[in-house]
């Protein structure tokens, strides 16, 4: 076994998530999440199918992030894996649906951070370990940061 780790190149303006499922309609299942959550947001998904033609399947209403996923779901190359990008819109506005989603077993981020997949390949094949989301802290936030933070949320308009 080898450990490898691939980069997810989060297009601008954009925001990512990536996940495990377990059936090849994920994809679309997914593209149904995803229409009916924001109107107007634009969104690429892709799902590497595990078992039989083992293909990169992708689907969305924006074909240069259907293609950005696609590309990106190759390079990762785990299968049952599946990757959202996103624009015009959060994942939190999408998330808990998401995670409804029949197929989904799990999570590893959603997030519009540099993001870094930590794989282990095998003969087999590529499965993912975890995920490196952004950076390491720096401090300790302070009154400076929290007025930050809240004002933040409310620019956002998540907050009153």
């Amino acid at each position: 076994m080898e450990l490898k780790m691939e980069r997810i190149e989060v297009p601008e303006g954009c925001n990512v998530i990536f996940g495990q499922s377990h059936f090849i309609k994920t994809v679309e299942d997914l593209y149904e999440i995803m229409v009916g959550a924001v109107p107007g947001a634009k969104f690429g998904i892709a799902f590497s199918e595990a078992s039989g033609h083992c293909l990169i399947r992708g689907e969305g209403n924006d074909e240069a992030l259907k293609e950005a996923a696609m590309r990106t779901s190759f390079a990762i190359g785990a299968g049952h894996t599946f990757i959202i990008f996103i624009k015009d819109a959060f994942p939190i506005n999408v998330l808990n649906a998401v995670k409804l989603c029949q197929e989904v077993c799990t999570l590893f981020c959603a997030t519009a951070n540099p993001v870094e997949v930590i794989l282990a390949e095998s003969d087999q094949g590529r499965g993912v370990l975890g995920v490196i989301d952004g950076s390491s802290p720096k401090g300790i936030e302070d009154a400076e940061g929290v007025a930050w933070r809240k004002n933040l949320l409310r620019t956002f308009k998540y907050k009153l």
